[in-house]
């Protein structure tokens, strides 16, 4: 769960230029990046700009937290 949120707030936070310096925006891409470099290798960014590869990673993220769950809780 806190790892998804600091995936949203990565992807959230990479809309606004200014952010980029920000020291929780780089202690953000510090722990998110190398998940989402991993994603981006598969879906590289469309035209440079548009960059689909997080919400792969949410949706690997998801997938892998409800199998934990079904195995922990079942």
């Amino acid at each position: 769960m806190t790892y998804t949120l600091m995936l949203l707030a990565r992807v959230l936070g990479s809309w606004i230029p200014q952010a980029q310096g920000h020291p929780i925006m780089r202690f953000l891409a510090h722990y998110t990046d190398p998940y989402l470099n991993f994603f981006r290798k598969i879906i590289p960014p469309i035209g440079g700009v548009l960059d689909l590869s997080p919400m792969l990673a949410l949706l690997a993220l998801q997938f892998l937290q409800m199998l934990l769950f079904r195995f922990l809780f079942s």
